[in-house]
Formats: structure tokens, C-alpha cells, sequence
């Protein structure tokens, strides 16, 4: 590569990188909570259907009134939140902390990545699932409709850093964040609430891709 054509590659990853940082991001923290499918929300809350409490930012969907306790050999959680509409697959996000609790190791994915999750037993007011691939720790991701997209010049699937807690005591850069692009999202980063207490983050404070 010639002199004058690396510089024009650092001109334009400058230039990328300032129009990046300069769209802010709001944050979404997600505590512990469950999708379900439809035949096993039967099992577990019998006939009658899910109650809505509040949309979340995600277009379509949103918090649940019903709970589930969630349990293995080693531990319970009880109160975790159904996050609706149904879903094509069953699957628990935890936190770490959740996870040392129960005495699990759930792998780090993307949701729906469902082979190798941990196992867990599901319990609802009218019966109780054991589900041998569940529970994971979702990987942070950032929510990004085309035209958001497009914007930021993100690319489904790409990993990208982002910072956090700016200018705050506990300000940090997260990497290998995986950005999700879809018709079906609206621009949300992403992060379970251990992650937000390591930067001091709460619902709707700002990130910026850096």
C-alpha cells in the first residue's frame, strides 16, 4: 500500500468513527426474564393467556405480569418476568451473578443460540417444565433497524465497541458487542445488570459506539 493511500484509509476510519460517536444510543438493561412458547406457557399457566404490563422499546414487544420461579439442584430464583410475544424457542437469560446462584454455568450467546445452554426446571402456578438446553448469559448486543443501520454504516453481525458511563467514576469501554440488525428493532444497546453496575448504567442513559 502506497503512502497516500493508507492515509486515506485513516481518513476515512476517522471519519467513521467521529460520525459513530457523535449518534447517541439509549440503553436497555435487562434483569432476569423469560421467552416461551406457546405450548409450554399451557404447562406452566394453563389456559389462560398473558397479561401485558408495558411495552418495552423493542417494536411488538413487552414485560409480562405472569412469573415463573426458575430451579436446579443447587438453587431457585423466584419472580422472573415473562418477556412477550411468544417465541419460536423457550430460553432464560440470567445474569452471572444469577447463574452462580443457582449453580450453573450457562454459556455467553446471542438469543436463540440455544445448543449447549444449562439446563433448568421451570415452575408456574399450574406446572413445571425440565428443559435440558435453556439458560444463557446474553451476549451485550445492540438493536438497530436498517435505517439506523445505515446511519451508523453497521453491518449485521458486526462487533463493535462501545462507551459507557462517560465522563461518570466508572466510565468503560465494552467490547465484543454484536450488533443485531432487523425491520422488527428499534436502537437499544443491550447489557444484563451486572454489566450496567460495572459502568453504573440504568435504563435510557446513552452509549456511543466508538
Amino acid at each position: 500500500m502506497n503512502p497516500s493511500d493508507r492515509v486515506e484509509d485513516i481518513a476515512r476510519d476517522l471519519e467513521l468513527s467521529m460520525r459513530r460517536s457523535s449518534i447517541p444510543i439509549p440503553i436497555g438493561v435487562s434483569n432476569r426474564h423469560f421467552h416461551i412458547t406457546q405450548s409450554h406457557w399451557k404447562v406452566l399457566f394453563g389456559d389462560a393467556g398473558p397479561t401485558i404490563i408495558r411495552p418495552v422499546r423493542q417494536p411488538g414487544q413487552w414485560a409480562g405480569g405472569e412469573t415463573i420461579d426458575i430451579v436446579t439442584p443447587k438453587g431457585r430464583l423466584s419472580k422472573v418476568r415473562h418477556l412477550g410475544p411468544f417465541r419460536s424457542q423457550t430460553q432464560v437469560e440470567v445474569s452471572k451473578t444469577d447463574a452462580f446462584a443457582l449453580g450453573i454455568d450457562p454459556p455467553i450467546r446471542a438469543s436463540g443460540a440455544l445448543s449447549g445452554a444449562a439446563p433448568i426446571q421451570l415452575v408456574g402456578p399450574k406446572g413445571t417444565l425440565d428443559l435440558a438446553e435453556c439458560v444463557l448469559l446474553a451476549q451485550r448486543h445492540i438493536h438497530l433497524s436498517p435505517a439506523d443501520a445505515s446511519r451508523l454504516s453497521v453491518k449485521d453481525g458486526e462487533v463493535l465497541r462501545v462507551r459507557a458511563g462517560l465522563g461518570g467514576p466508572r466510565e468503560l469501554v465494552f467490547e465484543s458487542v454484536l450488533a443485531r440488525v432487523s425491520d422488527k428493532f428499534a436502537l437499544e444497546f443491550h447489557v444484563d445488570t451486572d454489566e450496567a453496575n460495572a459502568a453504573l448504567l440504568k435504563n435510557n442513559d446513552l452509549v456511543h459506539i466508538v
